[in-house]
């Protein structure tokens, strides 16, 4: 099998002593935040609903008085032992309220007490006045937090990101199959006390200073802040030399100006602004922290950080006399403001550790209001309903026509609507009002505009279209009038825009929003495109306002797909999973990226539309000429611009620099030297990945002097010198080693004076010659030329750089043979979280194998050879195991090379083998982003068990599988945790009974995996040493069969899971719990301790295995490694023979019945684990070992006393010959393993 794998590396680069000593202390000032912090959560741990009274509890409905919403507290057996709502319940909510807002940093739950009743699955919802809720999201939980699999089980779940809260709401999303919803919850946390102000959009706070400026060269600015408004000032400060600090919301991004200049003398030079943050106007909680040290800052929201750095020479910020809160007043004019003011709620407000909400709470001197500013956060303005489906979402409510007046005439005088809504959507339907006969208005998004369309018929109609840029996520309003014969609508308070009727309009009973119900059709209602997938608030139908609480309950109108009382939108682009540039689109439910003009392309601009070397250019057909290179694919690096020479045997890639003509330098000495860098068509970074691809690289350094020497005749002092490309200074002028003052005259040994190193050092009137070629790669490219000795009369040096010239892609056809499975490569974890791509190319005559595998916890990635003609990508990002598989009409184990290439990003799975059709999954709706992998890359260990063979692996102290390595004393964990174990493994075999697995317990506990008498597979589990045994049989029929088997086990809680081969996986309850506890060992093959274990295990156990085992995984460990890596290990205790083997071979040779064409092969290469005494082999390689020491100390000696002994007698240096260059050469080549 052949593999090319691109590593990806991250580097950083110094940019000076004082920057990162700025960058330090702020690190430390964020540190010291977070020890805080971690000190704060450390006590934040109690529980809150223990206590409260039962008006706390509140639920949508309750199945009877025992099941009423304040028997929901966890482990309460009282009444009918927890919450579960009536059957006919739509809405199915429970409701806890905390009293006072408090900080929650976990939530556990549990099911109706001795019931068949729980809840699976569920959202977890909070607000701080119980309306205008905001779900729970984070990235291991995608929004639906996992519930419980029992009745009595606790199941925490502690929130990566705390929140701050007074009401919590739990909405079941799935339950019991076989009962109902049951539950029981509990919150951990603490009180959260803090200061609030609110601010009505015409109001501020100005903190005075006691002096008329201040100046700092440190600052720190920190807040919480909800927002009404997507524009506002949050904070100001001015200096009269044009110093200023300006925090403000900006369409519902949080915005940072900053100037420490003098703006006069050096106008914008040390400005800078940056944004961070989205939709930061949802009336929700947002933190802020600013921190600057001189002109070092770092500016976060919400968790998100950016590092900047402000220009010009000042560093301290001078604000005069005040800094103003909630908007900027315009000075003698009082309620006169120069921007728009900040409307909402802001708490804990510092700046520079004064505590300003607190001095305007107390009424303080130095605190001036303007305006009306309370210490009480204020409701939100209006209740938000979520329209979540594009094909079935949709709002009927009542026109209401009894509210219509009536004029003098008796005519109607017309009919008004309005609304407010924010969605990503470009087209959807918003409005549909049924007129007379079949006449209708459809207020519809198209292309981000509005449309208003009038049918008078099929075949008539009429439109306007106002607005742009409607689908940008904010909140726009609209106004529909209907008057007369006239209809006008308007978007955000423009002007609005008409069009006739043609007779006066009289809506129908109802309207229609967001969509279309399927009743609606014999009305004409159809939604054009889509349905409305988007948040709508405010909605007034001639001019009353639609109650949406009313439309919740059923006692108005009726709805279908809608979440009320929240606003669920998300920034799908605020994190920009597009790589490399691309821009990143949104709709409601998902993102796409433009990759135009990045050198990209795929669902996330993670491919390389660019050949990544010369050679893959000259594979791919091409000739002579300037080619785009990516150095390192779907790395972080952009393309270059490079010339291929293809003309001779060898592909040359040529990089030139800015200066490749001859350069003459006179009048230049030591101290006052003639300096020339030299800027190359790549950066450094291309330049390094570039030069690590290649196999070989030179580059020319023309030299021609006279009367102008490289190093002074008395001391060897460089006069002129080159740097290389990580600025340090080079004095060896030639050759493939690195050295110290040499020309290529040293190497050739014909320099025209013996007594130098150098012709140029001769200090000759006449023009000499010490051009040589650098072949160092890890020096090149020059980056720099000194030229200092040409002052003296007749002095001058001519010198010509040349261009940078590599040939060889040692990743392009890099192969490794793998004989046997037990050739095994191990690689670091691959970083693979939010994108990986995977290709190599492969032969084989195994009918299956895999050909890389990486686990974690949950998560895992495989690439493997699943049949003969089939290649499966699996993965697991959280959402559940995905399999993508191309199968070919051919087989692919036919010992004929095969191209496989895979690709997983957040938005798709791609898979393609040759030239077959490529593969394409998509990622889960909400599902999880990241793949979190912790184990190592590797390719399966496999090894043969004889009769009597086994492998025992002893944990080196008592080992709990749920061990933490910190301990909890929180009483979040006082309660049952979740016990688990990870194990996968391949066999093949043909006896049975047998065992596989055993797994012992200091607590006489054991878990064992064995071939029951007729082949089938069984897991035995005793968990409680009172109670018997769980035992399940996962396979009916025979797997002693002489097939290759693949078992995969996951246990969490009392639920296990268990697949075999390509079946799907099975649930099995067991009938606890509890975990693992103090693992004494686990043991493959045949078992001889009887501690604890029941008859017919022993009698496997006695059996033990006879046959191939491979790829044993126990959570993290690798026994079957561990056994082959470290034999005579304390740890590993084998008995009998282990044979390394190959799984696959073994099962072709099994199916095929003929053994006797592979019998040599099968010898070579194995080797046998015996507990044997220490032989002679070893103490005679000790003396071999011994003596080459020696002798490297006396050839060490003697080589220092040659180069002393050359040095003083001024002769020139014997360096590696042209032979040594050769083999170091050599050594850089690929092996075959």
């Amino acid at each position: 099998m052949m593999m090319k794998m691109t590593m990806m590396r991250t580097v950083s680069f110094g940019v000076g002593a004082r920057r990162t000593f700025l960058a330090l202390v702020l690190a430390v000032l964020c540190a010291l935040r977070s020890a805080r912090s971690a000190h704060h959560h450390h006590h934040c741990n109690g529980p809150l609903l223990s206590l409260l009274p039962p008006t706390s509890f509140h639920s949508s409905s309750v199945s009877s008085e025992s099941h009423a919403g304040y028997y929901a507290k966890l482990n309460n057996r009282d009444g009918g032992g927890g919450w579960r709502p009536d059957h006919t319940d739509r809405l199915r909510w429970l409701q806890v309220d905390l009293r006072e807002r408090m900080e929650i940093i976990a939530v556990a739950t549990q099911g109706a007490s001795g019931s068949s009743d729980w809840v699976t699955r569920y959202t977890l919802l909070y607000s701080d006045t119980g309306r205008d809720w905001k779900q729970y999201r984070h990235e291991d939980y995608a929004g639906v937090l996992p519930g419980n699999t029992d009745a009595d089980g606790v199941v925490h779940h502690k929130l990566p990101h705390a929140i701050r809260t007074r009401y919590l709401l739990f909405l079941p999303q799935d339950w019991s199959a076989e009962g109902w919803i049951g539950l029981r919850v509990e919150a951990y946390g603490c009180s959260y006390k803090s200061d609030l102000a609110d601010f009505d959009g015409r109001s501020a706070l100005l903190y005075r200073f006691n002096q008329k400026s201040m100046s700092t060269v440190k600052d720190v600015i920190s807040l919480q802040f909800k927002s009404v408004r997507s524009d506002g000032v949050l904070v100001h400060g001015e200096g009269q030399r044009g110093d200023y600090i300006t925090l403000e919301l900006q369409r519902g991004r949080l915005a940072l100006h900053i100037n420490l200049d003098d703006a006069k003398a050096h106008p914008s030079s040390a400005h800078v602004s940056i944004s961070l943050g989205s939709l930061l106007d949802d009336q929700r909680w947002h933190s802020v922290l600013i921190e600057r040290f001189n002109k070092q800052i770092n500016f976060t929201v919400d968790r998100m950080t950016r590092h900047l750095r402000s220009g010009g020479i000042g560093d301290s910020l001078e604000v005069d006399y005040e800094l103003s809160i909630g908007g900027v007043p315009l000075p003698g004019k009082p309620g006169t403001f120069l921007r728009k003011n900040f409307h909402g709620c802001m708490e804990n407000l510092y700046y520079n550790g004064v505590n300003i909400i607190d001095l305007a709470k107390r009424k303080k001197p130095q605190i001036y209001s303007v305006g009306n500013v309370t210490f009480s956060c204020s409701e939100p303005p209006a209740v938000s309903a979520t329209f979540l489906s594009s094909s079935s979402s949709f709002l009927q409510a009542p026109a209401d026509l009894s509210a219509m007046t009536e004029t003098d005439s008796g005519e109607t005088s017309g009919w008004s609507a309005g609304f407010q809504f924010r969605t990503w959507n470009r087209d959807a339907m918003l409005m549909w009002i049924g007129l007379q006969g079949v006449e209708k208005l459809v207020l519809l998004l198209s292309d981000a505009q509005l449309r208003l369309t009038h049918h008078r018929s099929a075949l008539q109609s009429s439109e306007i279209t106002v607005g742009r840029s409607l689908s940008d996520g904010l909140w726009h309003s609209v106004s529909l009038t209907l008057k007369e014969n006239q209809a006008s609508v308007s978007v955000d308070n423009d002007s609005p825009s008409s069009m006739m009727l043609g007779r006066h309009a009289r809506p129908g009973n109802t309207v229609l929003i967001g969509g279309c119900p399927a009743s609606a059709t014999n009305q004409g209602c159809r939604n054009p495109t889509l349905a409305y997938q988007g948040c709508m608030r405010s909605i007034v139908l001639n001019n009353r306002p639609l109650d949406l609480y009313r439309v919740q309950q059923g006692l108005l109108g009726n709805y279908s797909g809608l979440q009320i009382d929240i606003c669920g939108i998300q920034d799908r682009c605020l994190l920009n999973y597009c790589e490399h540039g691309g821009e990143c689109s949104q709709s409601w439910s998902s993102f796409s990226c433009d990759c135009s003009g990045t050198g990209y392309t795929g669902a996330t601009c993670h491919n390389s539309i660019f050949e990544m070397s010369c050679e893959a250019h000259r594979l791919a057909g091409s000739s002579s000429g300037f080619f785009s290179i990516d150095p390192d694919g779907s790395g972080p690096l952009t393309h270059t611009v490079v010339y291929c020479n293809m003309s001779e045997e060898k592909v040359w890639m040529v990089i030139g620099h800015n200066n490749s003509k001859p350069v003459s330098v006179q009048g230049s000495s030591f101290q006052k030297p003639h300096v020339m860098k030299l800027n190359y068509s790549a950066s450094l970074q291309q330049l390094t990945t570039l030069l690590h691809r290649a196999q070989h690289c030179q580059q020319e350094v023309v030299y021609r002097c006279r009367k102008s020497r490289l190093f002074n005749t008395w001391d060897g002092t460089p006069l002129s010198w080159w740097k290389d490309r990580a600025g340090e200074k080079r004095t060896y002028w030639a050759g493939l080693l690195p050295g110290v003052q040499q020309c290529s005259c040293s190497l050739a040994e014909n320099c025209i004076d013996m007594n130098h190193f150098c012709n140029c050092d001769a200090d000759r009137s006449s023009w000499e010659n010490d051009t040589g070629l650098l072949s160092y790669k890890e020096h090149l490219p020059v980056t720099e030329m000194v030229v200092g000795d040409t002052n003296r009369s007749g002095s001058e040096a001519v010198y010509r750089v040349g261009s940078l010239q590599c040939h060889g892609d040692r990743f392009l056809w890099n192969a490794v043979s793998f004989y046997q499975e037990s050739s095994s490569l191990h690689y670091a974890t691959l970083h693979a979280e939010l994108s990986v791509d995977i290709s190599f190319y492969f032969k084989t005559t195994a009918p299956s194998g895999v050909f890389l595998e990486n686990l974690g916890v949950r998560d895992f990635i495989r690439l493997e050879l699943s049949a003969p003609s089939t290649v499966a990508f699996s993965f697991d990002v959280g959402s559940g195991p995905l399999v993508l598989t191309v199968k070919s009409h051919v087989p692919l184990n036919d010992k004929q090379w095969h191209h496989v290439r895979a690709e997983r990003n957040v938005k798709e799975a791609s898979l393609q083998v040759d030239q077959l059709p490529l593969r394409f999954l998509e990622a889960p709706h909400d599902g999880h982003a990241r793949l979190q992998l912790n184990g190592q890359l590797f390719i399966e260990v496999s090894v043969s068990f004889e009769s009597g063979t086994s492998v025992t692996y002893t944990f080196q102290e008592p080992f709990s599988v749920t061990r933490n390595t910190s301990v909890q004393s929180s009483a979040i964990y006082a309660q049952s945790s979740r016990s688990r174990e990870n194990i996968a493994f391949r066999f093949l075999t043909t006896k049975s009974p047998a065992m596989l697995m055993t797994v012992t317990t200091y607590q006489q506990q054991y878990m064992a995996i064995i071939l029951a008498r007729n082949g089938s597979l069984q897991i035995w589990y005793k968990l409680k040493r009172e109670m018997e045994p769980d035992v399940f049989t996962a396979t009916e029929y025979n797997l002693a069969n002489g097939q290759l088997h693949r078992v995969q086990l996951h246990r969490e809680g009392g639920d296990m899971y268990v697949q075999v081969d390509k079946d799907a996986s099975q649930k099995y309850g067991l009938s606890t719990d509890q975990e693992l506890n103090l693992i004494r060992s686990l043991t493959l093959g045949k078992v001889t301790s009887r501690a604890g274990v029941d008859e017919e295990v022993l009698q496997a156990g006695a059996k033990g295995f006879i046959g191939c085992l491979s790829s044993v995984q126990f959570n993290h460990l690798a026994p079957l490694k561990a056994a082959i890596l470290n034999r005579g290990s304390s740890l590993v205790s084998v008995l009998g023979n282990l044979v390394e083997s190959n799984c696959g071979e073994l099962a072709d040779r099994s199916h095929s019945h003929s053994l006797s064409d592979h019998t040599d092969g099968e010898k070579r290469g194995k080797e046998r684990l015996k507990n044997s005494e220490p032989s002679d082999s070893a103490v005679i390689g000790g003396l071999i070992a011994a003596l080459l020491l020696v002798v490297l100390c006396i050839m060490a000696v003697m080589m220092r006393f040659l180069l002393r002994f050359r040095r003083e007698r001024s002769r020139q240096p014997k360096e590696k010959d042209l032979r040594a260059q050769s083999e170091l050469r050599d050594s850089r080549k690929e092996y075959f393993i």
